[in-house]
C-alpha cells in the first residue's frame, strides 16, 4: 500500500481535484502551531522532555488509530516503517532549521 508523505500537500487547494478535509501547505502548518501553542502553555509547570513524550505517544496512538480503523492496513509494519521515516524526515528538517 502507498502511503502518502506528509509534504505531499497542495499550496492551494482545488476543489475539482481535492476532496474536503485535505490541508493545503498553509493550513497544516497552521494546525501545527495550534499543537505546539498547547505544548507551550503546558510547558509553564510541566518540562519539556515531558511533553515531548506525551506528544510523541498521542501521535503515535493517533496514528495507529488511523492505520487500523481508517485506512485499514493489513501489514503494520509497513505502516510503521512509513510513519518512522516520515517522523525522520520532519525532524531533520527542523533540526537543520536555524530558526527552532
Amino acid at each position: 500500500m502507498k502511503f502518502p508523505s506528509w509534504h505531499q500537500r497542495p499550496d492551494v487547494l482545488d476543489p475539482k481535484k481535492h476532496r474536503e478535509g485535505v490541508l493545503d501547505s498553509k493550513s497544516f502548518l497552521r494546525i501545527a502551531d495550534q499543537f505546539i501553542s498547547l505544548a507551550n502553555q503546558r510547558n509553564k509547570k510541566i518540562d519539556s522532555t515531558e511533553l515531548q513524550m506525551v506528544m510523541l505517544y498521542a501521535s503515535a496512538r493517533y496514528a495507529a488509530h488511523v492505520g487500523k480503523n481508517v485506512l485499514e492496513v493489513t501489514d503494520h509494519e509497513e505502516f510503521i516503517q512509513h510513519m518512522l521515516a516520515q517522523y525522520a524526515d520532519m525532524l531533520r528538517e527542523h533540526m537543520a532549521d536555524p530558526t527552532v
